[in-house]
C-alpha cells in the first residue's frame, strides 16, 4: 500500500484539477482588465427583436429598411426550433408556451415556415394561436404579475399582419396605468403596481400603446390619459441609456420599441434608439442573447474562485488592472431608473447597467481579495456596505434592486441575495465605521434565512433555477449558498443560525446523487455547476466549523464532499470548459446559460477540496486564508 488515505488521493485529484481549470479560466479574459463571458442565444430574444424590427418598419413606412436583422433572426429561429416545433428560452432548453408563442408571432409576421410548427405545438397544448385562447393561457400563466403577460399580447397584436385583427389581441391584454410614472417614485410601491420596479419602461410603452389601441370609452378618461402622455414619453427618454438599450435587455428594449412604433410613435428618439441597440446587438449567427453581457458579475465571482491563490495564475499588474476597472463600475451618482443611491455595482458595466444587491455583494468580497489595504478599496467597498445596508428589507432579507416596492417575486427579499449581502457585510465588518450596525443588519438577515428555511432543510434562490425538477427550484444553489454565509458566522449568533445550518447541511448531503455529483435537487443528471455548488460549500463548513460538528455529521459530510470533488475533478480532466447548462434565471423566469459558469464554480470547489485533501500546496493556501 501506498500510505496515502483516501482523503488524500481526493485532494490531489482536486489539486490538479484546480489547477488546470484556473489557467482555463484566467486565459478566458477576454479584456486586460475582466471576463466579459457569453450568454446563451436566446429564443425569446430574437423572436421579440425581430418583430420590433417588422413593427418598426411597418410604422414608419419603411418596409425593407431592417430586412438584414429581420432575416437573419428569422433563419436563426427557424434552425433552433426544438423537433416538436417548439422554442425554449435556450437551445439546450425544451420548448415553453411563452417562447414558443412569440416566436410564432414573430414568424407569423414575417412569413416564415417556422411558424407553422409553432402553431401546432401551441395547439398541442390546448393554446391555439388565435387571441382568446392564447390569450387565456398567457394571462394564467403569469397571475396577477402583469410584467411579461400584457407585452407578450401586445407583441402578438402588434405582429399580426391583419390590421383588422389586432385589435382582438388589444381587447384581451389587461390595461397597464401608464400615468403611474409620473407620481413620485416613493409613491410606485404604495399602489401596487401590476409589474416590478424594473420594468417602468415596458410600463410607460406598453401601457401607452395599450392606450392608444384601444383608448378607454370614458371620454374623461381618454383625455385625462392622454394628457399624461407626453409626460410619461419625457420620462421614458430620461431614463433610457446613452446606447438605448434598457437594462442592456433586449427583450424589454424590444416590447419598448414595439409598442412605441404600435401607438404611431415610431421615430419617437427611444424608439429610434431602441432600434439602434437592437441593430448593434444582433450576434453574427443571426440570434440575439437575453442582456449584453454580465461582466461584473462573471468577474467578481472569478476573482472569488480563485482566492487568495490568484497570485499563482494572474500577474500583479493584472490583479491590479482588475481592480481599477471594478471600482471604476462603482455607480457613484443616484440611478435616473431606479433612483438608487451612489454606492452600488450593476451585472455589467455597459449604460444600461443597474445596481443591485446581488452584484454589490459579489464586488464587495471581490474588493476585499484584490486590494484590502488600498485605500480607494476600502473606502469603495464602505459605500457598498453602507448601500447595502440602505436595500435591507423589513423583513431582514434582501431584495435585487428596490427596498420594499412590491410583492411580486422579483421585488422581495431572496434568500441567495441575502445571503451574499451578510457575507459581504462579515468581510468588511473590522473596515467599517459603525460595526455595531452591521452586526444589528447581519442578525436580521440570519432570522429571514432561518424562517426561509424549507421544511426539507433547503433554501430556494431566486435568480437560479433547474427545469429537471417538478417545481423548477434550485434547491442546491440556493442551500449551498446560504450555507456559505451562515458557516462564516461567529458561535456567537445563537442556536437559531446553528440549527439551520445544520439541518441545511444534512439536506445538501442528502441530495447527493448516486454518482457522487449534484443537480438541482432530487432529479438529475448531475451537473458541473451545481456540484461545484454543493461540494463548495461542504468545503467551507469542514473549514470553518468542522471541529464543532458532531463526529457523524463530519464524517459524513467529508465522505460526501469526497465522492464529490472526484466526480468534479474527473469532469474537468475530461474538459476543462465545461458545457454549460440552463440554470440561471433572467427577468420574469427567463432561463439562460453563461458560457463560463461551469468553469467559475469548478475552480473555487476544487481549489477548497484541495486545501482540505491534505496536499502540502493546498495547507499552505488554507493557512493564508485561501478558503474565504
Amino acid at each position: 500500500m501506498s500510505g496515502k488515505s483516501p482523503e488524500t488521493d481526493v485532494g490531489a485529484a482536486a489539486e490538479r484539477a484546480f489547477e488546470r481549470a484556473a489557467r482555463t479560466l484566467v486565459r478566458q479574459m477576454d479584456a486586460p482588465d475582466h471576463w466579459t463571458g457569453e450568454l446563451s442565444p436566446s429564443a425569446l430574444a430574437t423572436a421579440v427583436a425581430a418583430g420590433a424590427l417588422i413593427a418598426l418598419d411597418r410604422s414608419l413606412g419603411e418596409p425593407g429598411k431592417r430586412r438584414k436583422w429581420i432575416e437573419a433572426g428569422l433563419e436563426w429561429l427557424a434552425r433552433h426550433a426544438n423537433p416538436d416545433g417548439g422554442w425554449g428560452d435556450t437551445p439546450r432548453s425544451p420548448s415553453n408556451l411563452s417562447t414558443t408563442a412569440l416566436g410564432w408571432a414573430a414568424c407569423r409576421a414575417g412569413n416564415s415556415p417556422a411558424a407553422a410548427g409553432a402553431a401546432q405545438w401551441l395547439a398541442g397544448r390546448g393554446a391555439t394561436p388565435e387571441p382568446a385562447s392564447l390569450a387565456a393561457r398567457i394571462l394564467a400563466r403569469y397571475g396577477k404579475d402583469r410584467t411579461f403577460s400584457v407585452p407578450i399580447l401586445m407583441f402578438c397584436g402588434a405582429t399580426e399582419p391583419e390590421p383588422a385583427a389586432r385589435g382582438a389581441w388589444l381587447a384581451r391584454a389587461p390595461r397597464l396605468p401608464f400615468e403611474a410614472a409620473l407620481l413620485p417614485r416613493g409613491a410606485w410601491g404604495a399602489i401596487g403596481l401590476p409589474v416590478v420596479s424594473y420594468a417602468l419602461p415596458a410600463l410607460i410603452a406598453v401601457g401607452l400603446a395599450r392606450h392608444r389601441g384601444a383608448p378607454p370609452r370614458n371620454p374623461l378618461l381618454r383625455a385625462l390619459r392622454e394628457a399624461a402622455a407626453p409626460r410619461a414619453l419625457r420620462i421614458l427618454e430620461s431614463i433610457q441609456p446613452s446606447n438605448g438599450g434598457f437594462l442592456e435587455a433586449t427583450p424589454l428594449t424590444a416590447f419598448v420599441t414595439l409598442s412605441l412604433a404600435f401607438a404611431g410613435l415610431g421615430d419617437h428618439p427611444s424608439a429610434r434608439r431602441g432600434a439602434r441597440f437592437l441593430e448593434e446587438s444582433m450576434r453574427p449567427d443571426g440570434s440575439w442573447p437575453i442582456d449584453t453581457n454580465l461582466a461584473v458579475w462573471l468577474t467578481t465571482l472569478s476573482v472569488q474562485a480563485l482566492g487568495l491563490r490568484r497570485g499563482e495564475f494572474l500577474p500583479p499588474e493584472t490583479a491590479e488592472a482588475v481592480l481599477r476597472w471594478l471600482l471604476a463600475c462603482q455607480h457613484r451618482r443616484v440611478h435616473p431608473y431606479t433612483g438608487a443611491a451612489p454606492g452600488g455595482w450593476a451585472w455589467t458595466d455597459l449604460p444600461g447597467g443597474v445596481p443591485d444587491a446581488d452584484d454589490t455583494a459579489g464586488a464587495l468580497l471581490a474588493l476585499k481579495l484584490l486590494g484590502p489595504e488600498a485605500p480607494e478599496a476600502r473606502a469603495a467597498a464602505i459605500r457598498g456596505a453602507e448601500w447595502l445596508l440602505g436595500l435591507q428589507n423589513r423583513d431582514g432579507g434582501a431584495p435585487t434592486f428596490c427596498r420594499g416596492w412590491t410583492r411580486l417575486p422579483f421585488d422581495r427579499s431572496s434568500p441567495d441575495i441575502t445571503a451574499h449581502a451578510l457575507r459581504a457585510w462579515r468581510a468588511w465588518r473590522e473596515d467599517f465605521p459603525n460595526p455595531a450596525r452591521l452586526d444589528r443588519a447581519i442578525a436580521r438577515a440570519v432570522r429571514y434565512l432561518a424562517r426561509e428555511q424549507q421544511p426539507d432543510g433547503s433554501w430556494i434562490p431566486l435568480w437560479f433555477g433547474n427545469d429537471r425538477q417538478p417545481d423548477e427550484a434550485n434547491r442546491v444553489y440556493g442551500t449551498a449558498r446560504v450555507l456559505q454565509a451562515l458557516t462564516a458566522l461567529p458561535p456567537s449568533l445563537g442556536e437559531e443560525a446553528e440549527a439551520a445550518r445544520t439541518k441545511g447541511l444534512e439536506r445538501l448531503c442528502r441530495l447527493q446523487l448516486a454518482d457522487g455529483g449534484w443537480s438541482g435537487g432530487p432529479v438529475g443528471p448531475a451537473s458541473v455547476e451545481e456540484t461545484a455548488l454543493a461540494v463548495d460549500a461542504l468545503a467551507c463548513a469542514l473549514a470553518r466549523i468542522g471541529p464543532r460538528l458532531p463526529g457523524e455529521s463530519a464524517a459524513r459530510i467529508r465522505a460526501a464532499l469526497g465522492r464529490g470533488a472526484a466526480w468534479l475533478a474527473a469532469a474537468i480532466e475530461e474538459n476543462p470548459l465545461p458545457t454549460a447548462r440552463p440554470i440561471g434565471l433572467y427577468f420574469a423566469r427567463l432561463w439562460y446559460y453563461e458560457r463560463l459558469y461551469p468553469l467559475i464554480f469548478a475552480v473555487s470547489a476544487l481549489r477548497r477540496a484541495a486545501e482540505l485533501g491534505g496536499r502540502p500546496g493546498g495547507e499552505r493556501a488554507a493557512r493564508r486564508g485561501g478558503g474565504q
